[in-house]
């Protein structure tokens, strides 16, 4: 669980880039990578982040409000004899 939240993360903040340089400088970065915003690649990359995003709404209600980044480790103490 926590490997998908960084992954939605990183993807979600590629979007906020994206809106980001589209808004300021009329600059579409993954139309840019993939060669226009209709191609197939723009359209998986949207898609993921658009599936990234309702993860992390998601992610919360599941896990009762925790939105996890670490793995669960429990730290083992050792008995000196």
């Amino acid at each position: 669980m926590a490997i998908a939240n960084i992954i939605s993360y990183v993807l979600v903040l590629l979007g906020a880039v994206n809106w980001g340089l589209y808004g300021i400088f009329d600059f579409n970065l993954v139309s840019a990578i993939f060669a226009g915003p209709r191609s197939v690649g723009s359209i998986i990359v949207y898609s993921l982040i658009t599936l990234a995003a309702i993860w992390l709404i998601i992610s919360p209600i599941i896990t009762n409000g925790a939105l996890k980044l670490r793995g669960d480790r429990t730290v083992r103490e050792t008995e000196n004899a």
